[in-house]
């Protein structure tokens, strides 16, 4: 698509939000779907795709956050418990809310479970209480007691012949009740602290339970007693029983009693276990979550496990949700349930494929964009503050983070895998960004809270060797009185430009960064600084609200793009310098005509500050993303709406030429339709007038055979004429007849009944106009006939 026109209107393509926020998430049986605890409603992804649905947000002004949820395991119902202290039973097929019935519990539901035929339910609160519900007719039958404080794990036996749900509470302590009695049968003692998981072999006699207290313990539910308590070293998270039938990452132990589980916790890997001899089989190897920094805090806060396609699924910390094959245990899947503040965004890859994103973390998520399968990308030990690309070489990535160092990634253009190929550790302050040459891959910038601005050399192999090749900075200047908050490189290579918080934005040479010019007059810090794609022109950002832009040659201010109510945070030029789309701290997106000094059009799609914009190669797409993180992928559809527009012009032209050919041969009913096609109340009122004048056709019938649409347009131009004493017999007519032949039931709009509401004034006020009239004519008639019975008694008497 050419780039050369001007643009004038953007639609959103799609929108990456949080899917995952904290709390419970489940995998479905099939393997397929994740569904995921999102505030107040549920998110349900498709993991092949990445696509999400939501649940559960009925009413969008009441905010009802879910505190607790649990799927059937054939996927046909979903439970949530609500802040409301309301149950809510869903559809798991159609997403349709079946039920809503009270929660009896003190205080929030912590832990839902459903037995496999999705019949009953046993739920565990706050309160320390765990109830069993009759899911048929939405009672409680049983309030099982034993547990202390807050309950944490509800659990029923998956052999429902054993009749047993198990809880988990406060007091360290497994408990299981007989599910028709109520009565408790056992109480599984050995952890010295809080139960994190709890898991049945397919046997039916042994069971696994983990916690904080660093061990895995093996139970026998028949004699009810520890068969093994394995120290970990680790709070462990998350533990299940692997099915002996499921393919293992080593060779099993030829047994047939033995027991394999695998744990996760604060270490941020993935140990499989034989549970019988206590040995360890497994250790993972490639794990992309850090393990914790305190010691007994979390760093995997979920482990589940797929038994369809044998994987393995771990959710950390951060809410990145990363799925592993159990055979080989080669990562397959990673999904970012909760982006966070995005603080900037480059396309990456050939065929800009992919989108590297910085978030208030220290990892990059690399997306994929077909897909939005994501990479992590890690290394940095610090927030990343800033990212880098260049039209020159778009596998080729620089980024920067608050620890003071730089780091220069690499794609593999087959595999499309992202590795560090060299660090930069120069700054003595956080790195605030950083940008790419232009032309040729030769050198990078970076500016700092250390008020300098570098040159770095980049390495002449640029291709991935396993280690990390250190970067240095060839030239250092003290650029700025405060901090640098943002730095380009020029088309040509040989300027750089930077804008700091001292209210200047500066001109260097690239060869040896010499000062060339200081651009004074911004009220505030400058927030980003960039250069016209094609004319000697700088265009500087703001936190006084202005765009403005400066000529290269003179240093002097050529214009001044005021109308922006809150910082300037980002811009980027459009359509080879004509144009300008900026984002600021409200969330709007302006779009600017440099010529005219205007604002075109405003994109609202983000609810808080705007950080980070990126637009690609050719202009036809654009990308935002904010402190709301909230990540939009913009599309360019001026031209299709000109072309558009034109074709509606055109085909308008058409039919009001039919029009006045149907008009001229008295083709009434065919002219009608085409008259309310085009919305010509006065039009239709002529030819309704002549149909009556016409008398060979049953007025009812015309309307009635009407197709909706035109019913419909047809009602509002009654709507008009009846606002006018002239017509309004002709509206109260077709009204009439929608209302009773028709119906508003079979009218498509909704909004109809609201719009009827306003012509009631008007037919009060025809309706005592001809009451008077009527009242009128009668007194004229009584006055007609007195004077003739005074004139015939005249003659009478004359006689």
């Amino acid at each position: 698509m050419n780039s050369n026109y001007l643009k004038e209107s953007f639609d959103v393509v799609s929108k990456y939000e949080a899917f995952y926020t904290g709390g419970n998430i489940e995998w479905s049986e099939n393997g397929e779907q994740l569904f995921c605890q999102n505030k107040d409603f549920i998110s349900i992804v498709t993991i092949s795709n990445g696509t999400v649905i939501k649940l559960g947000k009925v009413n969008k002004k009441i905010n009802d956050e879910i505190n607790s949820f649990s799927i059937s395991k054939d996927g046909k119902f979903i439970i949530t418990h609500h802040k409301s202290s309301l149950f809510k039973l869903w559809s798991g097929q159609e997403l349709k809310l079946i039920k809503i019935w009270k929660s009896i519990h003190n205080g929030p539901v912590s832990a839902i479970a459903l037995t496999k035929d999705g019949l009953s339910m046993a739920s565990g609160g706050i309160d320390g209480s765990v109830r069993l519900w009759d899911l048929k007719y939405h009672v409680c039958i049983h309030n099982l007691k034993g547990t202390v404080g807050v309950v944490n794990i509800v659990y029923y036996h998956p052999n429902l012949k054993k009749e047993i749900v198990f809880a988990t509470a406060d007091d360290y302590a497994i408990h299981g009740w007989n599910i028709k009695t109520g009565l408790k049968e056992m109480t599984l003692e050995g952890h010295f602290s809080k139960v994190t998981s709890l898991t049945v072999h397919e046997d039916g006699v042994h069971a696994l339970s983990s916690g904080r207290d660093k061990v895995l313990i093996l139970w026998d539910l028949i004699k009810k007693i520890s068969l093994r308590i394995l120290p970990v070293f680790e709070c462990i998270e998350g533990a299940f029983i692997i099915p002996n039938t499921a393919n293992l990452p080593i060779p099993k132990i030829k047994t047939k009693s033995s027991i394999y589980a695998a744990s996760a916790g604060e270490n941020g890997i993935v140990k499989i276990w034989e549970m019988k001899s206590g040995r360890m089989l497994f250790h993972q190897t490639n794990s992309l979550i850090p393990a914790a920094k305190e010691e007994n805090s979390l760093a995997v806060k979920h482990l589940l496990y797929n038994a369809k396609d044998n994987n393995i699924g771990l959710v950390s910390t951060n809410h990145n949700i990363l799925i592993y094959t159990l055979n080989k245990f080669e990562c397959k899947k990673q999904l970012i349930g909760f982006i966070d503040e995005i603080l900037d965004i480059v396309y990456l890859g050939s065929g800009e494929s992919h989108l590297a994103v910085a978030t208030n973390t220290s990892d990059i998520k690399l997306y994929e964009l077909t897909t939005m399968n994501c990479q992590i990308l890690c290394g940095h030990t610090n927030i990343i503050l800033s990212l880098g690309s260049s039209q020159a070489n778009r596998n080729l990535l620089i980024s920067s983070d608050k620890d003071k160092c730089v780091r220069l990634w690499l794609m593999d253009e087959k595999t499309k895998i992202v590795n560090c190929i060299a660090l930069g550790i120069k700054h003595t302050a956080a790195v605030g960004c950083v940008a790419l040459s232009q032309i040729e891959i030769k050198f990078f910038v970076s500016v700092s809270q250390d008020f300098c601005l570098k040159l770095w050399d980049l390495p002449e192999n640029l291709s991935y060797t396993g280690t990390e090749v250190s970067l240095n900075a060839i030239n250092t200047v003290m650029a700025h009185q405060k901090d640098i908050n943002s730095v380009v490189v020029s088309p040509n290579d040989k300027l750089i430009a930077t804008g700091s918080q001292d209210k200047t934005a500066k001109l260097w040479s690239a060869e040896n960064l010499q000062q060339l010019g200081v651009f004074r007059g911004h009220r505030r810090g400058v927030s980003c600084v960039r250069f016209s794609p094609i004319d000697q022109v700088l265009a500087t950002s703001s936190a006084d609200c202005t765009i403005k832009l400066w000529s290269l040659n003179e240093l002097n201010c050529l214009k001044t793009f005021e109308g922006n109510e809150s910082t300037v945070l980002k811009m980027e030029f459009l359509s080879r310098g004509m144009q300008i789309i900026s984002s600021g701290g409200d969330g709007l997106l302006k779009l600017w005509n440099i010529k005219s000094s205007e604002c075109i059009t405003t994109l609202d799609q983000h609810n808080s500050r705007v950080w980070s914009l990126t637009v690609n190669k050719d202009e036809t797409h654009f990308v935002s993303g904010g402190s709301d993180s909230l990540l939009v992928v913009w599309r360019d559809v001026t031209q299709e709406k000109k072309a558009k527009a034109l074709a509606l012009k055109d085909e308008l032209a058409r039919d009001e030429q039919k029009l006045e050919n149907c008009l001229e041969a008295k083709k009434l009913k065919k002219a009608l339709r085409l008259a309310l096609k085009l919305q010509k109340p006065m039009h239709v009122l002529h030819i309704i007038e002549a149909l009556i004048r016409k008398g060979d056709e049953n007025m009812t019938i015309i309307i009635c055979g009407l197709k909706p649409l035109y019913q419909e347009e047809l009602l509002k131009c009654a709507m008009i004429w009846n606002t006018n004493a002239r017509n309004f017999q002709l509206a109260q007519l077709v009204i009439n007849v929608i209302l009773n032949e028709i119906g508003l039931e079979n009218l498509q709009r909704n909004d109809l009944k609201g719009k009827l509401e306003s012509i009631i004034p008007y037919t009060n006020r025809h309706f005592k106009r001809l009451t008077q009239l009527y009242q009128d004519l009668h007194f004229l008639l009584y006055t007609i006939n007195n004077m003739k019975s005074c004139n015939t008694a005249q003659k009478t008497i004359e006689i």
